[in-house]
């Protein structure tokens, strides 16, 4: 799924609403973190940097959802330059 989603971004920007939801509430860890992947090749849309961002300092969520987070916010941010 994350090769598809980089692949085809346009994918990506038309589930973003359901996969903003997935990664925020689904009750599978794994499949928290591949909804994160997933947006990390979307466009950089800063609602999606947002979401990931208070994912990646909740404390309440797993270690590793917080660095699937991170690290996908941080290639969104790195993608849009200083338009975020």
């Amino acid at each position: 799924m994350q090769q598809l989603s980089k692949d085809h971004p346009g994918v990506v920007n038309g589930l973003r609403p359901l996969l903003h939801t997935i990664v925020s509430t689904d009750p599978n860890g794994a499949v928290r973190r591949l909804a994160a992947l997933c947006l990390r090749n979307g466009s950089p849309q800063r609602e999606t940097v947002v979401l990931l961002n208070g994912l990646a300092e909740d404390d309440e969520v797993d270690a590793e959802l917080r660095s699937a987070a991170r690290t996908a916010a941080a290639e969104l941010r790195k993608r849009a330059g200083a338009r975020l």
